[in-house]
């Protein structure tokens, strides 16, 4: 096996100036994005819980309109 060849200094820095940047870049576009999905989550939510009450009226009604002994 060949020994390791020694980087620039410049590659070095270019490459973790790259990596900061992005981690940076990461947290800007991560504060932006989060109140837009927790909007979304209290949207989404909410019409799950008015999703679950027309099942409930649905399933009630249908129930009572149930065919019967009576009938």
């Amino acid at each position: 096996m060949a020994p390791p060849v020694a980087v620039s200094p410049l590659i070095k820095t270019a490459r973790w100036s790259a990596l900061l940047l992005g981690v940076l870049y990461g947290k800007q576009r991560f504060d932006y994005l989060k109140p837009i999905a927790e909007e979304e989550r209290r949207v989404e939510e909410a019409e799950k819980k008015l999703r679950e009450e027309q099942e409930r009226i649905y399933k009630q009604l249908s129930e009572a309109n149930s065919d019967t002994i009576l009938k």
